[in-house]
């Protein structure tokens, strides 16, 4: 699967799981650790795991395997690592502390569509 479908997967998988603040960043030209970032926000903890598990299911329903599953129940963060898209899901008091987007900057934000 390329790149961008699997972000545009993973961002379905989020919406229908009602995440909050979707954001997708473009990192292609700044590092080759992955293609996309995409952040969400969740009202819970339960719910971060519910979005986490969301995106999990549906990548391996279309044949992608996550590399690594980082944090779990009762956590603010859980990191989906997809390879081309590495998954950020986190309580929005998580993710304002730890301000990723901030370190890219530069980088084109796509938004909740992943499209400039």
């Amino acid at each position: 699967m390329q790149a961008e479908q699997l972000k545009d997967l993973v961002v379905n998988a989020l919406e229908e799981v009602k995440a909050q603040d979707i954001s997708v960043i473009d990192v292609r030209d700044r590092t080759s650790v992955t293609d996309f970032m995409v952040l969400a926000s969740g009202t819970s903890n339960r719910h971060i795991k519910s979005l986490a598990d969301s995106v999990v299911i549906e990548a391996k329903e279309q044949g992608v395997r996550a590399n690594n599953v980082e944090g779990g129940a009762g956590s603010d963060w859980i990191l989906v690592d997809l390879g081309d898209v590495v998954v950020h899901v986190m309580m929005p008091a998580t993710r304002e502390f730890y301000d990723l987007e901030r370190f890219w900057r530069d980088a084109p934000d796509l938004g909740a569509a992943g499209s400039e």
